[in-house]
């Protein structure tokens, strides 16, 4: 019985796209803060999402299927919002903090439906559980960072 459908593949490859649009987009936000602390907070995660990328190309491959790699009209439109924002917002930082958070709820919402589908493989769950989990967390830090800042 293969559990793993192509519907699955497509909703991994899109959580691999937007993994590497989150890459993209705190590598840009770690560029327009001077915030060393923010600046670092920024890196990591951006290294998290790099990291989760091939975790997530990895568990595709091992189930047969194709991985796509692309950059989202949506992320582009996000990372411009964010230059726009940082050069014309008295306090970039919150709102950079504030384009944070909304990018990580989005992308927990879309690991939550994922996960909800009931044709997972065990491995499939685990990695997606493992990564929503560090995003959430991410989260929250990040939340908490906004409160301080405000």
């Amino acid at each position: 019985m293969n559990t793993y459908t192509e519907t699955i593949g497509n909703k991994l490859n899109d959580l691999l796209e937007k993994t590497y649009d989150a890459e993209k987009g705190f590598k840009k936000a770690a560029e327009n803060t001077e915030n060393n602390y923010l600046k670092g907070f920024f890196e990591r995660k951006a290294k998290q999402r790099y990291t989760f990328g091939h975790e997530l190309k990895t568990e595709i491959k091992s189930f047969g299927q194709d991985v796509e790699k692309g950059d989202s009209m949506t992320s582009k439109a996000h990372r411009t919002w964010m230059d726009i924002k940082a050069m014309f917002t008295s306090n970039s930082e919150e709102a950079m903090l504030e384009e944070a958070i909304r990018g990580e709820k989005a992308a927990v919402k879309e690991y939550k439906e994922v996960l909800n589908e009931t044709a997972l493989p065990p491995s499939t769950e685990l990695l997606l559980k493992k990564q929503c989990n560090a995003i959430e967390v991410g989260f929250n830090t990040i939340k908490t960072l906004e409160d301080i800042r405000s």
